[in-house]
């Protein structure tokens, strides 16, 4: 689970900025809103709302950048570009930090970087404010490229691990790659802790992803309970779907139907000799799922069945459902993954392509689900959504520019509000900021801009 986010001079964010998902002690309502993590309290979910270009997509993207970098083993090319534009100095310290609970220890890991040379890396396991940070490792890069590494004291104290210790730093630690990766899948005794925060990254912390619904396909085909959780989950929608079908075909006979490519060594979607599910977007724009079963490769692709006149029922491929009915294919497999697999969701405007009214009572379902395990994190336009029935007010966050450009981040809770006020109104008048400042449109004279000699009336 995240406990939070720092940044600084990424993006937006040109002054250090922290988003987090600790509870506001004086809340009593909606007391299932709040996990109990070894003692320690967390949020099962926030909505981060604000103006267009106000930074609420760059603490996604800010987000996203880390879990790159540490899953994907370097620092992208041109990684300075990503610094905050109105910076004093041409190249200034860029950070990313995290805490998190991974098999419930509470990790800290940050990154400094500049001039895309890694000058710090540390992972801790957190004190959580209450103990003393204990270390797991430190690294530091001096201006010549050097590095210089410390571990916990066990790895310090014991010889061998010393040998490797002068390995790593002297062969193996790159100025512009973390070491993250390496550690986690060294067969140390003492490193045994980097190996669980690592599989935090992409594992249980994870980005909305538009291709869910090939996913979906090959899950719901394996596991009736996620069929099922999936096609009652869609049906309540009443968007005209009575069932979800999952079509198999053989992987070259795909593949040659669609045009989508010529001859391919299969093997490639295997890692280590085991089939993985991998995913293919179709020149339709259906995503679909690719994997070994009984030693064929296979496709296996969702069809919608719906209902119509006289009872009748015919399947549809998803390129010819609307945007909304396949987001809320995405939504499925997200959901399911918070709800039953303790996942940490983060969407993106989750409003796009969706009534107000259908993601209002989506949220709204969430909130009130009282067995989940997992957090939803998301930012948003949609002011239906702020209801103090579906939200704790430590559970909605602003984002706001100030005079310098920097994206500032603060909680609902800074305000001392009654939990009966109507916190929609109040936001959409201005009370917490973090709402477009609106020209006088209608003083804008359109007609002047019109350069055509002939004029319609």
């Amino acid at each position: 689970m995240l406990i939070r986010f720092v940044t600084q001079n990424i993006f937006s964010f040109g002054k250090t900025t922290e988003f987090n998902m600790l509870p506001n002690t004086r809340y009593k309502r909606l007391p299932h809103h709040k996990y109990d993590v070894n003692g320690f309290a967390l949020l099962k979910m926030t909505a981060l709302y604000g103006a267009n270009a106000a930074g609420k997509s760059n603490l996604v993207k800010a987000m996203s950048l880390l879990i790159d970098i540490v899953t994907f083993n370097k620092i992208p090319p041109r990684f300075s570009d990503t610094q905050f534009k109105f910076r004093d100095e041409k190249y200034e310290d860029q950070i990313l930090a995290i805490e998190f609970f991974q098999n419930e220890i509470p990790f800290y890991y940050a990154l400094k970087i500049n001039k895309g040379i890694i000058k710090t890396e540390e992972l801790y396991i957190s004190g959580l404010g209450k103990n003393e940070d204990k270390l797991i490792f430190e690294r530091n890069t001096n201006e010549e490229g050097k590095t210089t590494l410390q571990f916990l004291p066990e790895f310090e104290n014991d010889a061998e691990s010393q040998v490797l210790k002068r390995v790593i730093q002297k062969n193996l630690a790159k100025p512009n790659e973390p070491i993250f990766y390496l550690l986690s899948d060294m067969d140390n005794p003492f490193l045994k802790d980097i190996n669980v925060a690592f599989h935090w990254f992409g594992n249980t912390l994870l980005f909305e992803e538009i291709s869910g619904q090939g996913i979906l396909a090959h899950a719901a085909d394996n596991n009736d309970e996620h069929r099922n959780y999936a096609e009652d989950l869609i049906k309540s929608f009443h968007v005209g779907i009575s069932n979800l079908e999952i079509q198999t075909h053989l992987l070259e006979d795909f593949l040659i139907e669609n045009k989508l490519i010529g001859e391919r060594d299969f093997e490639e979607f295997e890692s280590d000799g085991i089939p993985v599910v991998h995913v293919l977007e179709t020149e339709k724009g259906e995503f679909v799922a690719i994997t070994k079963e009984n030693h064929e490769w296979v496709v296996k692709q969702i069809r919608l069945k719906h209902f119509g006149k006289n009872n009748k029922t015919a399947l549809f491929d998803l390129y010819e459902e609307s945007d909304g009915t396949v987001r809320l294919l995405d939504f499925v497999s997200h959901f399911r993954d918070i709800i039953f697999l303790g996942k940490t969701i983060i969407i993106d405007e989750i409003e796009k392509s969706l009534h107000p009214l259908i993601i209002k009572e989506l949220i709204r379902k969430f909130s009130h689900e009282k067995n989940t395990n997992g957090q939803l994190i998301f930012t948003t336009h949609e002011s239906n959504l702020l209801d103090q029935d579906i939200f704790r007010r430590d559970e909605i966050w602003f984002a706001e520019k100030d005079k310098d450009g920097c994206t500032d981040l603060y909680s609902l809770s800074d305000y001392k509000e009654h939990n009966t006020i109507d916190i929609r109104k109040g936001y959409l008048m201005g009370r917490y900021g973090a709402i477009p400042f609106l020209g006088n449109l209608k003083d804008l004279n359109w007609h002047v801009y019109d350069t055509s000699e002939t004029q319609t009336v």
